[in-house]
């Protein structure tokens, strides 16, 4: 099992942070990241937020490549419905040799209105867009010019202006073959998106704020569009984000989270905001019956987030582990805003050097013993 951080930075709280602070705060996070052994660093795109700054996460990811030694690079997610695929076809490909290889492709339909309807997609079929546009850039790193895609968003054309002496046509390919691994990011319970990428061999992400009964569902998902393409269906290919917080004692961990504006309450009071607005807020309950008005950050922060001492921390995972029927290629454990950096950090270096070789270890066993 490897061990993630998903870059979803709520930061700016009360909207003084200079810009450059913000986003060297987020760099900072994903070189520790790779220096106490994190595997890969997810990174969100949002082109329209005084919050969330990171606009283009393969622009933002280019300059920790020289800076890191191991740790893979994924997007979550390129929005596909607002670029031209042949454009994120390009770009992907020359990220993915600047890296030698780094790059995971993750990919969605875009979330925030406020980019879409900037883009003017904001009506539209997008989950039809997204097959769409992978359909196409597969299409082009699988083929040379003359290239003549047509489809019902895009066309992608290159057959009259190809002059092979001066090296005009062909677009580059990606460092990784066939072509770098690609995942969807799924929120709600029993999400077709789930099938869809089974269907097609992507990965799945399940999202730090869907409940794990929910997560559960992704997977039976991901499993039915498996069989319907008459794929195996492989556990590496999901991976699991959650809200981990990792402290040398557990009433190190409880003091913190209840202190009045930590990281994790300010990021969940975000969430309870948009999931209200967006009449979304039965995604967060860990039991339907719940009132839409108890789902309170707090409530979020007692039903969504581990923590504890790394062996508190540890027992939880196996929970999760064994709720989900077992090990799964990717624990994500999502970033929060370093508004006491040392305790965030002495949770990334204890999550990864104490917690999850112990965890791996339990999941070879489990496996072993089945």
């Amino acid at each position: 099992m490897d061990l993630g951080l998903f870059m979803h930075p709520i930061q700016n709280r009360d909207l003084t942070r200079h810009p450059a602070d913000m986003l060297e705060e987020c760099r900072q996070a994903i070189i520790y990241a790779d220096e106490v052994g994190f595997d890969e660093a997810w990174v969100g795109e949002h082109q329209s937020s005084d919050i969330e700054l990171i606009t283009n996460p393969l622009q933002f990811c280019s300059s920790l490549i020289p800076v890191t030694k191991h740790i893979k690079f994924a997007s979550a997610v390129i929005s596909l419905p607002i670029y031209h695929p042949a454009k994120v076809a390009v770009d992907a490909a020359m990220f993915d040799h600047m890296s030698r290889g780094r790059l995971i492709m993750g990919v969605g339909p875009g979330a925030q209105v406020s980019d879409l309807e900037l883009y003017d997609v904001l009506d539209k079929n997008r989950g039809e867009m997204v097959l769409e546009s992978m359909e196409m850039i597969h299409k082009i790193w699988s083929s040379a010019p003359p290239y003549d895609i047509v489809g019902k968003y895009w066309t992608v054309k290159i057959k009259d202006q190809i002059v092979p002496k001066l090296g005009f046509g062909p677009m580059l390919k990606p460092y990784q073959k066939p072509f770098p691994p690609v995942v969807t990011s799924v929120m709600s319970p029993k999400s077709k998106s789930a099938a869809q990428a089974g269907e097609r061999g992507w990965g799945i992400l399940s999202g730090n704020f869907a409940q794990l009964d929910s997560a559960r569902t992704h997977w039976e998902q991901y499993v039915i569009g498996c069989e319907r393409a008459g794929r195996r269906p492989d556990r590496k290919n999901w991976r699991i984000a959650r809200s981990i917080l990792v402290a040398d004692t557990d009433a190190e961990a409880r003091d913190y989270l209840t202190e009045d504006n930590n990281a994790y309450e300010c990021q969940f009071r975000f969430l309870v905001e948009d999931m209200n607005f967006f009449n979304l807020i039965s995604v967060l309950k860990a039991d339907p019956s719940v009132p839409d008005e108890a789902v309170t950050p707090k409530y979020c922060i007692d039903t969504l987030v581990i923590s504890g001492s790394p062996s508190t921390v540890l027992d939880q995972l196996v929970h999760v582990v064994d709720t989900v029927g077992g090990e799964f290629g990717a624990l994500i454990a999502t970033f929060k805003e370093w508004e006491k950096p040392e305790v965030h950090k002495t949770s990334m270096r204890l999550l990864a050097q104490d917690v999850m070789p112990k965890l791996r270890n339990y999941c070879g066993a489990k496996l072993a013993a089945e």
